[in-house]
């Protein structure tokens, strides 16, 4: 059931000169909004552990970004930009990274018109420095076929170095447009949080970008668990709601992964009010836990977390331990060690929150569906915080500044 809110009620003055264009020489330098239900405090992030609740469970995505941009040239001169989004064939992540002459991939293209044939790589447009090595690449693109509004792109080359070797020599960084800037050296490194691992995102998950050493062990110091989770941000997450209503947006499927050793952890946490999530992407996969539970209940095996599924009339009578304890089983029975599915989890106001208590969150585009989830998550406060953080001086976006909040 598609719940009608209009986006209009989520719409907040940014000015251009708030969003944060670059980041600060130090991750953990950054302000922190802490949100726990009294009056709002300006910290820096480096003092979040302060604010945790002692002996919680913290949990982190540890997708790693993709240098997703691709530029080629065709013999007419035509300039082509393919956006790598997810692999096609193979369609396993690490198995289509590791791919060391060809693979597919579902692509965004631009100046599709002139997309004929195979077209050369630009070795112009790589941060690798290495001019030989990218040429001895021959890096080809051919378009296979377009599906909606992508393509499915096939690339070739020589050499034997791996899908993974090959992007990491010849693609840009994906940084959100509203940078308003191109790809520089030193988003290689800042727009990746420090612990990232396995490759697949089109996005960083921002969140995390402040964590630096020093942080987590001054949060560990504090009896806290941390542990990992996996989903590949795409393209879609960052975008705003284009309708008045949040009911006509169409979200896409992102994939994730989750062990069965941290499902058992989870499941001792869920109650406490000590489940911690670093970031939009972590609570959304935290979220869809419960789902795929259910689905292990009603159906046997867990399938595609759909979007307005939590919003169902009849509601839900399992419990959240009940769902947890179904998906480990069906692990179990399986003789599996992890579950990988997908999500089109939709978080809006109205939205039962069963498993994250405190979220660490940047601060969002106006009209988003990140800024629904926040709302969903404290309730109609956050135009008071965000008021607050415009009057205080935090910086904006995914280079911006942090927040810390717990749930109504």
């Amino acid at each position: 059931m598609a719940v009608n809110i209009d986006i209009n009620d989520y719409e907040y003055p940014l000015p251009e000169g708030r969003i944060a264009r670059y980041p600060l020489p130090n991750r953990d330098d950054s302000s922190l909004l802490v949100n726990l239900g009294g009056d709002f405090a300006k910290e820096q992030f480096r003092n979040i552990a302060g604010y945790l609740p002692q002996e919680g469970l913290m949990i982190f995505n540890e997708t790693k970004v993709i240098p997703a941009r691709l530029f080629f040239k065709r013999d007419t001169g035509a300039l082509i930009e393919i956006f790598c989004l997810e692999p096609y064939e193979p369609s396993d992540y690490q198995i289509c990274f590791a791919c060391d002459r060809s693979c597919r991939f579902k692509c965004m293209v631009g100046n599709l018109k002139r997309f004929k044939g195979a077209v050369k790589l630009v070795t112009d447009h790589c941060f690798g420095d290495d001019r030989q090595k990218l040429e001895s690449y021959d890096l080809t693109a051919t378009l296979v076929e377009r599906i909606d509004n992508t393509c499915i792109v096939e690339f070739t080359w020589q050499g034997g170095d791996s899908f993974s070797k090959v992007m990491e020599m010849c693609g840009n960084m994906p940084i959100p447009p509203y940078l308003n800037r191109d790809t520089e050296d030193l988003d290689y490194t800042r727009y990746q949080t420090t612990y990232a691992r396995w490759e697949g995102s089109v996005a960083a998950p921002t969140a995390g970008l402040h964590f630096t050493d020093r942080v987590m062990d001054s949060i560990r110091a504090r009896g806290i668990d941390i542990d990992y989770v996996t989903l590949h941000v795409g393209a879609g997450t960052f975008l705003p709601v284009k309708g008045d209503n949040v009911a006509e947006h169409h979200m896409h499927s992102e994939p994730f992964v989750v062990s069965k050793a941290f499902l058992e952890k989870l499941l001792v946490y869920i109650g406490s009010g000590r489940v911690i999530s670093v970031g939009t992407t972590s609570t959304r996969t935290l979220e869809s836990l419960y789902y795929l539970g259910v689905h292990c209940i009603e159906k046997g095996a867990p399938g595609v977390v759909e979007q307005w599924e939590p919003y169902r009339e009849e509601g839900y009578a399992v419990t959240t331990k009940e769902s947890i304890s179904a998906l480990i089983k069906y692990l179990s029975d399986n003789n599996l060690d992890k579950i990988t599915a997908r999500t089109r989890l939709i978080i809006v106001p109205g939205f039962v929150y069963r498993i994250v208590d405190y979220l660490v969150t940047n601060f969002h585009q106006p009209k988003s569906t990140l800024l629904l989830l926040i709302a969903a998550f404290i309730g109609d406060g956050w135009r008071d915080m965000y008021r607050f953080a415009l009057d205080n001086g935090f910086r904006f976006l995914s280079y911006g500044d942090s927040s810390l909040l717990k749930r109504r």
